[in-house]
């Protein structure tokens, strides 16, 4: 398998795959990563409940004391 710096690759315990720990120090401005991570945080939270953005504007209104207008 090819070196890169700041990336190692850790097996996993039967010795198959395992890990992938990346040095963001080197590699955070990568948008591939980014897109990546972006993905992975997404894939975490497919689901939660969702709630339509109205109902999230009006109770952070209502919890402020403040009139919500639309």
């Amino acid at each position: 398998m090819e070196t890169v710096a700041g990336i190692k690759y850790t097996k996993g315990p039967n010795g198959g795959r395992g890990f992938v720990h990346i040095n963001l120090d080197i590699h955070g401005d990568n948008e591939l990563l980014e897109d990546f991570l972006d993905l992975a945080d997404i894939e975490s939270r497919k689901n939660e409940p969702c709630y339509p953005m109205e109902d999230v504007f009006r109770a952070e209104y209502e919890r402020r004391g403040l009139k919500y207008n639309v």
